[in-house]
């Protein structure tokens, strides 16, 4: 058999499944093989109902579907509703959030208030609203109506793209892509791709981008600014993760999905002293939240919770037999859990009217005492305690240092006077560190468990490449001890490991949940504006790649880095390469474009060389491929150059 995972934890808890276990992940993956190639190839159209058509490049009989569309029509129409659909899930995501922004500021009894009031008047400027003598929930409620008419503006420009430097913003308007309304990108991506309607790949992958820049730019960076405000901008915390977190004294209360709208409240509750008095007397030792998945990494880098591990993780969460309930809400929560937990004594809950599950109880955490909820879930787990049997938690268990927000990386280089990124691009310049890489994504089950994730960050880092991360990635690298500072002297090259050493963080930075990709969007935009770097975000020593992707949230993430001109590498595969066409288009033709492009290569090693090859490629039309200080010029030397 196939080697499942570089995780010890997850090779232990499989290696003790039995016949009457019930089915993971893994099993299912393996009872759908063999993959339907046309699936996965992106050749298979449903777009209405005289198919379903599955079309073959060459072949005399089926070179187009029964419309007349051909191959390259039919995996742009694909590849485009998957842009749509992931940026519809962080998107409204964000809605959720400036909701409830806007109840924090309109209702003092609500339980959520405003943790960041810096964050708070940066945004106001960033969206244009006058603070001048208005309260703090004046201004909160401007800027969570601000954000929401967002959702819903028919022409304009979504506020947060005036946050991208300025040749970008031009070549947005040049193509025509930048996004008006967040919800009026989606829905016309869905429109163009119905039969009938657009029957070019290059105007419907120009959608593409404005709904995914709709996203990157609004949604998604809605979601992680607004949250910043409500719950605190994350700074650098210590945090422990993998299964090895769970206790067998303690409740173990599990959160998983990707809304900290929940978590927030569940980590107020699991504090309350009656809560944690009446878990005594069910004879547990008091009480313990941890999390799977993006709300595992928001507690995590706002509390310091800990994270017992990434999506793939979650049925495992519950085979421990230690798990006394799985609080979910939306996103990535798979269906199996009911019938995983109905094997064990977990309660699992729902909290989400969008995410109902048959078989688990449901929790409104929509209603306008949040809080009280929130309690109500704990006590619940209380309750199950004493039900437990057979407990089985893996020894395996990391520390790690998270939370480092844009904000955060700012106050690190510079200090709180003259908090700036002018360090780190001055030791881009000077060769110290190459370029950055964002290494993002998920977890899939084609492939090893975590293994490209950390293969392929352990590669960059070696060769003096920054990594930043997110989401399920970001557990992955954390559980393999990338996320502490002493990674650096381990496994840096000798420039990158200098500067963290000067700076006191490690290698690989972790920034939050896959919504907080944004950060980096912003990260890219004070590259640029610091100056040194280009003038715009396709001209910076940078790359992006997602190792093991599976989610269509992931497509829509690809889409916006590329459109903002970063080149971003896909691992396990790409449903287009049925169309050689289409493929060339994004593949090619986008750099063109946007400056930026798809790439897509399963081997780790592989993907390292493309990124690396990239980033010294931008150096070397920076004129820095060799490294050089920067010099601070005095008036002689300016006189000269006049």
């Amino acid at each position: 058999m196939a080697k499942r995972s570089i995780d010890k934890s997850v090779e232990h808890m499989l290696d003790r499944k039995t016949p009457d276990s019930p089915e993971t992940i893994w099993d299912r993956a393996d009872n759908q093989k063999p993959h339907c190639t046309f699936g996965e190839q992106g050749l298979c159209c449903r777009a209405c109902y005289m198919g379903p058509c599955r079309v073959k490049p060459g072949s005399k009989k089926r070179e187009r579907g029964v419309c007349g569309a051909t191959a390259e029509v039919i995996v742009a129409r694909n590849f485009a509703r998957m842009i749509a659909s992931g940026a519809a899930a962080h998107s409204d995501h964000g809605r959720d959030v400036a909701e409830t922004l806007l109840l924090a500021a309109k209702d003092p009894d609500s339980g959520y208030t405003i943790r960041d009031e810096r964050k708070l008047n940066k945004v106001a400027r960033a969206f244009g609203i006058d603070t001048k003598d208005k309260t703090t929930e004046e201004i909160a409620a401007a800027v969570a109506e601000t954000a929401l008419a967002d959702f819903g503006r028919q022409e304009g420009e979504v506020a947060f793209t005036h946050l991208a430097p300025e040749p970008r913003q031009a070549l947005w308007r040049d193509h025509d892509i930048v996004p008006r309304g967040i919800d009026r990108e989606i829905v016309e991506v869905m429109h163009r791709t119905g039969m009938g309607v657009d029957q070019d790949h290059r105007s419907i992958m120009l959608q593409g981008a404005r709904a995914a820049l709709a996203d990157g730019w609004g949604g998604s960076m809605i979601a992680t600014e607004l949250q910043d405000i409500l719950f605190g901008t994350p700074s650098p915390v210590r945090g422990q993760v993998n299964l090895g977190v769970l206790s067998e004294t303690e409740v173990n209360i599990v959160v998983h999905g990707h809304e900290p709208v929940l978590s927030e409240m569940l980590v107020i509750a699991a504090k309350d002293p009656e809560l944690i008095a009446l878990a005594k007397t069910k004879g547990a030792a008091g009480i313990n939240l941890a999390g799977i998945c993006c709300t595992a990494n928001e507690i995590l880098i706002r509390h310091g919770l800990p994270v017992a591990g990434n999506i793939l993780q979650q049925e495992l969460a519950i085979w421990t037999g230690a798990v006394d309930a799985m609080v979910v809400d939306v996103q990535c929560i798979m269906p199996s859990l009911p019938e995983v937990a109905r094997c064990y004594h977990t309660r699992l809950v729902t909290t989400s009217p969008k995410g109902r599950i048959p078989g688990a109880k449901h929790f409104d955490l929509s209603d306008k005492r949040p809080l009280d909820t929130a309690k109500a879930i704990v006590k619940e787990a209380i309750l199950n305690f004493p039900n437990r049997d057979k407990v089985d938690i893996p020894d395996e268990k990391m520390d790690l240092i998270a939370g480092f927000s844009h904000e955060a990386i700012n106050y690190m280089l510079g200090g709180s006077f003259r908090e700036s990124y002018s360090p780190l691009n001055d030791n881009v310049i000077n060769g110290r560190i190459k370029g950055v890489a964002g290494v993002v994504g998920c977890s899939n089950p084609k492939v090893t468990h975590d293994q490209a994730h950390v293969s392929l960050t352990e590669e960059l880092i070696a060769n003096d490449i920054l990594v930043v991360q997110t989401g399920c990635s970001a557990i992955a690298c954390a559980k393999a001890g990338f996320l502490r500072p002493e990674t650096a002297e381990k496994y840096a090259g000798k420039g990158l490991a200098e500067v963290c050493k000067a700076v006191g963080m490690p290698p690989v930075l972790h920034s939050g949940s896959c919504v907080d990709n944004s950060r980096i969007l912003i990260a890219l935009s004070e590259m640029v504006k610091i100056g040194g770097l280009g003038s715009d975000i396709s001209e910076l020593p940078v790359a992006g790649a997602a190792p093991e992707w599976m989610s269509e949230k992931a497509i829509a993430i690809g889409q916006y880095f590329v459109a903002s001109g970063v080149y971003t590498v896909f691992g396990v595969g790409l449903p287009v390469e049925g169309s050689k066409i289409f493929s060339k288009h994004i593949f090619k033709e986008f750099e063109e474009v946007f400056g930026g492009m798809w790439g897509v290569e399963a081997d780790p090693g592989k993907m390292a060389t493309l990124i690396i090859d990239h980033i010294n490629s931008k150096r070397e039309k920076l004129g820095i491929s060799k490294g050089r200080e920067r010099v601070l010029f005095d008036m002689k030397m300016r006189r000269e150059l006049e």
